[in-house]
């Protein structure tokens, strides 16, 4: 497993019901800052990556078995794989990791037309809070950027292709969250 590359999640791919690499272990990479963006490959709000010396985060890394990217890459296909040289993590000792992130001259900050889907959002604090719990997932928000964009609540008929089930305190704490940054969802 040692031989096999890494990918960094700090996102949905924290949430590791939504895939099936594994075993996934807490990391922390420096450098690097969330941040909600949109590209001209999709047309909604997605979490990414942004270079940022001053700045951490955590996430998962996990394995990609005998470096088959092409199932990954598929997923995160608006994104680019970039090495990862700051980061600590509890996965064997010497492992190399990328990281997917939209590319700086494709990545702008999302608008009205181009909102985050609640059911998006809800997988990845799901995954925070299973892997970090309530202070983990409250990171999570303190540092990622762009809590400015819309939300369209999508709850009730997900349109993100990967939309999990939360549980009465999960939904609670998300919409907690989001009142608590002044973020009012509208409705699909």
């Amino acid at each position: 497993m040692s031989t096999d590359p890494f990918f960094f999640g700090y996102g949905s791919l924290v949430n590791t019901a939504t895939h099936a690499y594994g075993p996934a272990f807490p990391a922390r990479i420096r450098g690097w800052r969330r941040a909600w963006r949109r590209s001209a490959s999709r047309p909604l709000a997605y979490l990414t990556a942004v270079r940022d010396s001053g700045s951490e985060i955590d996430g998962l890394v996990a394995p990609v078995p005998g470096a088959d990217w092409a199932a990954l890459d598929a997923r995160e296909y608006a994104y680019a794989r970039h090495p990862v040289d700051q980061i600590t993590h509890d996965a064997p000792p010497t492992i190399t990791v990328q990281v997917y992130a939209i590319p700086d001259h494709e990545a702008a900050p999302p608008t009205d037309e181009n909102p985050i889907l609640l059911s998006y959002l809800d997988v990845v604090l799901q995954g925070y809070l299973h892997r970090f719990g309530i202070d983990g997932a409250r990171g999570f928000i303190a540092t990622t950027d762009g809590w400015h964009a819309p939300v369209i609540d999508d709850r009730t008929a997900p349109a993100y292709p990967r939309a999990q089930r939360l549980s009465a305190d999960e939904t609670a704490f998300v919409d907690t969250a989001l009142r608590d940054l002044g973020v009012i969802p509208r409705r699909a």
